[in-house]
């Protein structure tokens, strides 16, 4: 067979088997294997310090607009990535393809953002020598860490919705910002002056839109 972009093709072109989740599938990315051809290409071993069961992988896709590309990079407009692993190469069907690997290693990426995201929410840094007042400050911390992204998931838009925590908390939660009640209604006062008052008022109309709890 032959692997065409997540695709495992047989002899006759059909389809063989993929990868079925959506989120794993991006346009204009591809990626391959390099282990082989730094193991054995024409420079000899180029691994051979490094662990025998080490795999490198090399992604490429198309930059974001505004991204900053090296000057390799800026030759061909590609962004490239290298990466490695130790996952064994005894996986069968589509688990085993690189396109499949790629995913889960981008997946692992996205937990490391949650845990530098934990950390600017208190996680990098208990306050007590005890333990229960370690335990309520964990609380504390994993709780704000998820309001702020539900917030970015469900009220904001734009370079907002992927902003760290410290540019939400200058920009959006240190907003000097009333909620005033009046006519069975809660409204929210923000001051005019406020660079990202219209941010604040677009992502309150968002938030009381939403369905009550049941």
């Amino acid at each position: 067979g032959e692997q065409q972009d997540g695709f495992t093709l047989a002899r006759n072109g059909s389809v063989r088997s993929r990868c079925g989740h959506i989120r794993c599938w991006i346009e204009e990315a591809h990626v391959t294997e390099l282990t082989g051809l730094l193991r054995k290409g024409p420079g000899a071993d180029e691994l051979a310090s490094w662990p025998a069961k080490m795999r490198v992988y090399v992604r490429r896709e198309r930059p974001h607009p505004g991204a900053q590309l090296s000057l390799f990079e800026a030759q061909d407009g590609w962004r490239y990535t290298l990466w490695v692993t130790n996952r064994p190469e005894t996986a069968k069907g589509w688990l085993g393809q690189p396109q499949y690997i790629d995913a889960a290693h981008r997946v692992h990426a996205r937990v490391e953002d949650a845990i530098r995201t934990g950390k600017d929410t208190g996680l990098g840094r208990f306050p007590s020598h005890d333990f229960q007042i370690n335990t309520a400050w964990l609380t504390a911390a994993m709780t704000g860490a998820v309001l702020l992204a539900w917030l970015k998931l469900l009220a904001l838009d734009g370079h907002l919705a992927k902003a760290e925590p410290k540019t939400l908390r200058y920009r959006i939660l240190h907003a000097a910002a009333r909620l005033v009640r009046g006519g069975r209604r809660r409204r929210l006062k923000v001051p005019r002056t406020w660079p990202w008052a219209t941010h604040i008022e677009h992502a309150w109309q968002r938030i009381t839109a939403l369905p009550q709890a049941p």
